[in-house]
């Protein structure tokens, strides 16, 4: 399903795509997440917000076609649903004009205080890696499906030549709607390079790091000249589908492939595609666990919206060390919840598919399987406006999450030096 913003950037919306609502969801066991999940499977429903039963509410995008067996569906089952949003179409376009007045009245804003677009981002990184040549290197890893250079900064005060340092890996943007993780992670290159303080000199000095700011630079575009809501890529196969375009790249990961949390309609934001790494963006994922897998102590998988901390398995199985992840993950949940805003809920830790739902082929699990210690989701806040947060909630965002990463680099330094001891 598609689905348009009616607003100067798309041509033309048929009157259908304005009803589009958004219903909120109370789940009471894991049997009415099930229900969910065979609605999203069947109807091709778009789950905002899966949620956690007795803990929070799922949110659900209904279209006007879906509306009827939804309704009936969920009646059947006794599960207790409201209206949350009722044009999807209208919160979109009034959150475009709150975005742009909100520009007009900051002139002065930094890149990470606002959604920077694609260019931006590389242009950032590259003024960033020009003025400090010492410390940073501008990666081109190669190309999206659409041709746009994807580019990583590697932050290193040796030159990522002391073996002895760990390396923390942490990438946004994979799903395009998700707009809110980019400037977490281009907040992270300032805190490191542009604005180190004394107390955090030791993450820049026994630390060498990785920062992926646009996994998917494709759908992130598309996101903001034709689709607010697009999540996938952009690949086309002709041979699979003439009219839907794209895959859900947190899907298509080399582990457990296409078995779980999965659709095989190409139109689905689950769909995983014809193969693992069918999609260029995904592979570059893989190839940088691949080239730094011996120093990789600790990959972050940026995502929004939930306040969740997550690792593996997706398949409900869990970790030899599984007691470490935990710690590591509640460690980092409390640092954010320590300095939360009342609008957003605690972070809820633990295992993906026993908090949330079963997945395969994530990149989560993939750095997990592929021998990576620590390998997370992080599912930033979203105050209540799902994927429309307000640039007002960034720099908060920026400031919350940096105490979660930077306490979870620290113990990440602990077992890294733990674990290269033995060897």
């Amino acid at each position: 399903m598609r689905f348009c913003i009616c607003s100067m950037f798309v041509k033309s919306c048929s009157r259908s795509q304005n009803l589009h609502a958004v219903y909120g969801v109370e789940l009471r066991d894991q049997d009415d997440v099930a229900t969910l999940f065979n609605l999203q499977q069947k109807l091709n429903v778009d789950i905002w917000e899966h949620g956690m039963a007795r803990v929070r509410d799922a949110e659900v995008m209904v279209s006007p076609e879906q509306s009827k067996e939804f309704f009936e569906t969920l009646d059947n089952n006794g599960l207790k649903y409201y209206l949350k949003i009722e044009d999807v179409s209208k919160v979109l376009k009034e959150h475009e004009e709150d975005l742009a007045k909100w520009r007009r009245n900051r002139n002065n804003r930094m890149i990470f205080q606002d959604y920077p677009r694609y260019a931006e981002v590389n242009q950032y990184m590259e003024e960033i890696a020009a003025r400090y040549p010492n410390l940073v290197t501008l990666v081109n890893a190669g190309k999206s499906f659409e041709g746009r250079d994807i580019k990583y900064l590697k932050i290193s005060t040796t030159n990522f030549e002391d073996p002895r340092k760990p390396v923390y890996f942490m990438d946004g943007m994979m799903h395009a709607r998700e707009w809110v993780t980019t400037p977490v992670t281009m907040y992270s290159i300032f805190r490191l390079v542009e604005n180190l303080r004394d107390n955090e000199r030791d993450l820049l000095e026994d630390i060498d790091w990785i920062i992926l700011p646009i996994v998917n630079p494709d759908g992130y575009e598309f996101s903001h000249t034709d689709d607010r809501l697009w999540r996938r890529t952009r690949s086309v196969n002709l041979e699979v589908s003439t009219t839907c375009f794209g895959v859900d790249a947190n899907r298509n990961f080399d582990v457990d492939f296409n078995t779980l949390g999965v659709s095989s309609d190409p139109c689905s934001q689950t769909y995983p595609g014809v193969a693992p790494f069918s999609e260029p963006e995904t592979r570059i994922v893989r190839d940088i666990l691949s080239k730094y897998l011996p120093r990789i102590q600790l990959y972050n998988n940026i995502h929004s919206h939930g306040n969740y901390v997550l690792f593996g398995f997706g398949n409900n199985t869990l970790t030899p060390n599984v007691a470490q992840l935990h710690h590591v993950a509640a460690a980092m949940g409390a640092a954010m919840d320590a300095v939360k805003l009342p609008e957003a809920g605690y972070y809820l830790i633990g295992n993906s598919g026993l908090v949330l739902y079963r997945t395969s082929g994530s990149a989560q699990d993939y750095g997990q399987h592929v021998g990576v210690p620590f390998s997370y989701t992080l599912e930033l806040p979203g105050y209540g406006y799902d994927f429309r947060v307000p640039p007002s909630f960034i720099d908060h965002i920026n400031e919350e999450t940096w105490k979660g990463i930077a306490i979870t680099a620290r113990l990440s330094k602990i077992h890294y030096r733990s674990r290269t001891s033995r060897q």
